[in-house]
C-alpha cells in the first residue's frame, strides 16, 4: 500500500475516533437524545473492511453502533451528525437517530435498533444482487451479542442454501451490553459456528487494520467470486461502555480495559507507520488538529445551525406514495 493511503487510513480512524468523542460531549450537553451506542475502540474493523469493498457500489447493514460504518461507506459526516441532532438535514431527516442511520444513495441500508434485524435483511439484498446478476455484494456487520438471536442461524442456513454473495463480518468485542460472551454463549468462537452452515469463516484480530483488510480482502473476492457466503470474526473492544446508559463500566475488569487499552487500533497503526518512516509524531499532531477543526468548526457547526424538523410534517415519509425523493432511485435499484 503506498504511503499516501497508509496516511489517509490513519486519519479516517483518528478521525472516527475524534467523532465518536464528540459525539459522547454533546450528548452530555443534552444537544443529542435518545439512545447512542459509541464505536471507539472498533475502528480498524469497519475502516478495514470497508476499505477493501466497493463502497457506494456494494450494500451495506449494520446494527446500532453505526455512525462509522455510515461515514465510511460514503454517508456525508455533516448529515450523520445532523441525524444525531435530530435534525431535518440529518441522514434520516432527523426521524431516526443514531441506531437508525440511512443513506441508500451509497448503498448504506441501515442501522437497525433490533437485535439480529440486519441478518435476513441483508440476506434480501444478496438475494437481489443474485436475481439481479450483478458483481454486487452485501455485507453485513454484526455483534457477538447477536448471535444467538434465531434469526442469526435462519439466515446463516438460507445464505448457505441459496449461495448467497452476502459477507458477515462479527465485531467480537466480547460483551452483549453487560454480559460476558462466556456467560450466555456456549460457543465462544464465533466462527466456528460456521460449520453447521457449510459457511467458510474465519478469526481475526480486530485491532490491527492490515490484518482486517488482508483477512477482508480474501473474503470478498470469494464472494463476489460466486463462491457463496463467509464469515468473518473480529477479536475487537470498545473502549466505552454499550451505550450512555453505562458511562460508567462496572462489569468489566480493570486489568482487561488495561490490556485492551494497550491495544487500541490507531496506536498500533500509527506505531507501525512511524517505525517504517511513513509518518512522524508532529504529523499526527498536525493531523489530529486537522481533525478536530474539522469536527467542530464544520460538522458540529452543521448540525447546531441546522433547522428542526416541523411539527406538520410529522408523518412526512412514512408512507411509500410520499417517500423522501433523495431515495426513490437508490431503493427501486436495490429491488
Amino acid at each position: 500500500m503506498k504511503a499516501a493511503d497508509q496516511k489517509r487510513l490513519l486519519r479516517e480512524m483518528i478521525f472516527y475516533r475524534r467523532f465518536e468523542e464528540r459525539c459522547f460531549e454533546a450528548y452530555m450537553e443534552r444537544k443529542i437524545g435518545g439512545f447512542l451506542h459509541l464505536y471507539s475502540g472498533q475502528e480498524a474493523v469497519a475502516t478495514g473492511v470497508l476499505e477493501t469493498a466497493r463502497c457506494g457500489h456494494d450494500y451495506v447493514i449494520t446494527g446500532y453502533r453505526d455512525h462509522v460504518h455510515a461515514i465510511k461507506t460514503g454517508a456525508p459526516a455533516r448529515e450523520v451528525m445532523a441525524e444525531l441532532y435530530g435534525k431535518e438535514t440529518g441522514s434520516s431527516r432527523g426521524r431516526g437517530g443514531s441506531m437508525h442511520v440511512f443513506d441508500p444513495t451509497v448503498n448504506f441500508m441501515g442501522g437497525y435498533a433490533l437485535v439480529g434485524e440486519p441478518f435476513p435483511l441483508a440476506a434480501g439484498l444478496a438475494l437481489a444482487c443474485k436475481h439481479k446478476k450483478t458483481d454486487q455484494i452485501a455485507i453485513c456487520f454484526l455483534g457477538d451479542g447477536a448471535n444467538n438471536q434465531g434469526t442469526f442461524h435462519e439466515t446463516m442456513n438460507m445464505a448457505a442454501v441459496w449461495h448467497l454473495p452476502v459477507l458477515f463480518v462479527c465485531e467480537n468485542n466480547q460483551y452483549a451490553i453487560g454480559t460476558r460472551i462466556d456467560r450466555s454463549t456456549a460457543v465462544v468462537d464465533q466462527y466456528k459456528r460456521m460449520c453447521a452452515y457449510n459457511i467458510p469463516a474465519s478469526q481475526h484480530d480486530g485491532q490491527d487494520i492490515d490484518i482486517v483488510m488482508t483477512a477482508a480482502k480474501k473474503a470478498i473476492d470469494q464472494v463476489r467470486a460466486g463462491k457463496g457466503p463467509y464469515f468473518l470474526e473480529f477479536l475487537t473492544y470498545r473502549l466505552r461502555g454499550h451505550s450512555m446508559s453505562d458511562k460508567t463500566i462496572t462489569y468489566r475488569p480493570k486489568e482487561e480495559e488495561q490490556k485492551w487499552a494497550e491495544r487500541d487500533p490507531l496506536k498500533i497503526y500509527s506505531d507501525r507507520l512511524k517505525k517504517a518512516g511513513v509518518i512522524a509524531d508532529a504529523d499526527i499532531k498536525a493531523m489530529e488538529k486537522e481533525v478536530q477543526d474539522e469536527i467542530e468548526n464544520d460538522i458540529v457547526k452543521f448540525a447546531e445551525e441546522s433547522a428542526d424538523p416541523r411539527v406538520e410534517d410529522l408523518y412526512k415519509y412514512v408512507l411509500d406514495d410520499n417517500p423522501d425523493p433523495r431515495w426513490i432511485g437508490p431503493l427501486q435499484n436495490a429491488i
